[in-house]
């Protein structure tokens, strides 16, 4: 064998290693999803009657305070979801199909900060002592990131829009009773859609490391960014104003924490080369 077919095999060794190590930490982050999974699936009354059904209530919290709002401040449209309506299943399996579904949300959702340590675990072996240092407490950052995304989706953005979709009417004679299936796919996606939304500043991290964007970058496209932010706001938020107001703010501050956190990225590469 030659020496240019010894290295060559030497080489699919190690993509076959490597690939061997993908697998089993792709292995344990579906284990770690089917764990959450399967604890969802057993608590399904809290998980449905705490959590998913909530906001619809008056008694949810969001609800409540918007209510006093509105009795503080005398204007009567503050007041949401003040008459819940009726959720009904339609299906034969709905229910259990539901079931199943929201179970394995769930087990996304609270597994997250397991799954992006080991990717990252996967990642790491790759980078430079001075890109381990730099990127230290991502997990962290990234998890938490995350759940403060999903926490506003669920307080915030969710009861809104509960309160516009579900209360909104072409006729008198037209009855709203919102499907299952239709009223968790639009809690969840709302959910799970500002979890990742509120990775922003993440992604920027990474963009710069890899020269994508630069503070001035950013910096330059930030009408553009704004308009990006109000095209989000109406994706994932009901169409009204109030409601896009409150999602536009804090992903506009996350754009400019982007900012400098960029700025620093730019800063470090820097002093690595000097």
């Amino acid at each position: 064998m030659s020496d240019k077919e010894a290295t060559n095999e030497e080489n699919q060794m190690s993509f076959l290693e490597h690939l061997e190590e993908l697998r089993w930490h792709l292995m344990r982050s579906v284990i770690a999803v089917m764990v959450f999974a399967i604890a969802a699936f057993i608590f399904y009354d809290f998980i449905f009657n705490v959590l998913i059904l909530a906001p619809k209530n008056p008694e949810f919290f969001t609800n409540r305070m918007f209510f006093k709002l509105s009795e503080y401040t005398g204007v009567e449209s503050l007041k949401i979801n003040i008459h819940p309506f009726q959720v009904i299943n339609i299906n034969m399996a709905g229910q259990f199909a539901t079931h199943i579904s929201v179970s394995l949300v769930i087990g996304i959702i609270a597994s997250f900060p397991y799954i992006f340590y080991e990717f990252w675990s996967f990642l790491k072996p790759a980078l430079y002592d001075n890109e381990k240092k730099h990127a230290r407490g991502s997990i962290f950052y990234t998890s938490f990131l995350f759940a403060l995304g999903v926490l506003f989706g669920y307080y915030l953005i969710t009861p809104l829009s509960v309160h516009f979709l579900g209360s909104y009417s072409i006729s008198n004679q037209v009855l709203n009773q919102i499907n299952l299936t239709s009223y968790i796919s639009s809690i969840t996606s709302i959910v799970l859609a500002s979890g990742v939304i509120f990775e922003l500043p993440v992604l920027i991290f990474f963009l710069s490391k890899i020269g994508l964007v630069s503070p001035e970058f950013l910096k330059k496209y930030r009408k553009h960014s704004v308009v990006l932010i109000l095209i989000l706001s109406a994706i994932i938020t009901p169409p009204d104003i109030f409601s896009q107001i409150l999602v536009c703010l804090p992903l506009m501050l996350l754009y400019e924490i982007g900012i400098k956190i960029s700025k620093q990225v730019q800063k470090n590469q820097q002093a690595n080369l000097g």
